[in-house]
């Protein structure tokens, strides 16, 4: 029961830091918005306590010297899966952090340009750009927190990494795999090869049929003598 929960919650991780390392690519892009960094936000967040939360629970169960010995090689192989998210969700977070300081979604406002206005008009335009100034400041002060929030985050993630090293040693390649490398692999070129087989047993059993073959050859000699004669004209 344990070991199934343990596969839930690294599929979940994995998914979470997937769609977090895809968000990553779209910043300082044509894509790049307020909606963005809220969202990076809070998907980076629900990666972290994924990790806290699987982490806790697999250093649990290696820790177990009573685990038998399929249920331990399954764990340490969930373990070396567990560490790969974990440096794919760090590496993601520094490099969201480089590209947000890199390009600030908000920049400080200009003056507006003076048209020589006065009136009714010039306070209508403060009241607006004294509200733009305020959604401004709140966005900037926004981008800001989230930026040493991330730093943070980003040394927390690598302390939580030295540590489950220190309380679980599982060196990856002491690790085997379930299954051979490369075996999905020839296991589509097997199909992809019985399925050619196929259509080669079954392309010489289909019969020529000879008046097809005649008007092919007629079609031919009649296309034939049209561009032979369309040439002639031309030279004329």
């Amino acid at each position: 029961m344990a070991r199934e929960e343990c596969k839930a919650m690294l599929d979940a991780l994995n998914k979470t830091t997937a769609c977090y390392h895809h968000l990553v690519l779209t910043v300082g892009g044509s894509a790049d918005s307020q909606n963005l960094r809220e969202e990076l936000q809070k998907t980076r967040q629900k990666a972290r306590e994924l990790a806290v939360t699987t982490g806790a629970r697999l250093t649990v169960a290696l820790r177990n010297r009573g685990l038998a010995a399929e249920d331990r090689a399954e764990f340490e192989r969930l373990w070396v899966a567990f560490s790969g998210c974990l440096d794919i969700l760090e590496a993601d977070m520094q490099r969201a952090l480089a590209l947000g300081a890199a390009f600030p979604l908000h920049t400080p406002l200009r003056p507006l340009v003076r048209t020589g206005v006065t009136g009714d008009s010039s306070r209508v335009a403060a009241r607006a750009l004294s509200a733009r100034s305020l959604s401004h400041q709140a966005e900037r002060d926004f981008d800001v927190s989230d930026l040493k929030e991330l730093e943070r985050e980003v040394l927390q993630v690598g302390e939580m990494i030295n540590d489950m090293e220190m309380k679980v040693n599982v060196p990856r390649w002491t690790v085997q795999a379930q299954q051979t490398a490369g075996a999905e692999l020839l296991s589509s070129n097997s199909m992809g090869a019985s399925s050619v087989g196929a259509v080669s047993v079954e392309e010489p059993s289909r019969s020529c049929n000879p008046s097809k073959a005649l008007a092919a050859t007629l079609f031919s000699a009649v296309l034939l003598a049209a561009v032979a004669l369309a040439l002639s004209v031309v030279k004329l």
